[in-house]
């Protein structure tokens, strides 16, 4: 299970979210016309595209089962 401490401190848990917003900026072309939902794992930077937030929570807690991971819905709207 991952650390709740992390989510607890704001300070970390405000570089763990810019860390992750600045990698799904660069995903954007990649991402582009899609009707997804993205799981991110920051410090890597692996991401996962799913069709719905489980989906893409599964993918991601195949590999990060014990990280953080940071959730994007993506939509062509």
């Amino acid at each position: 299970m991952a650390d709740i401490a992390m989510w607890q401190d704001k300070k970390v848990r405000a570089a763990f979210e810019t860390k992750a917003k600045a990698r799904l900026e660069q995903l954007q072309t990649e991402l582009e016309g899609k009707d997804c939902v993205v799981a991110i794992e920051p410090s890597s930077g692996d991401h996962f595209v799913g069709a719905t937030l489980g989906k893409a929570n599964a993918l991601a807690f195949d590999i990060y089962p014990d990280q953080w991971v940071y959730f994007a819905r993506l939509d062509d709207s």
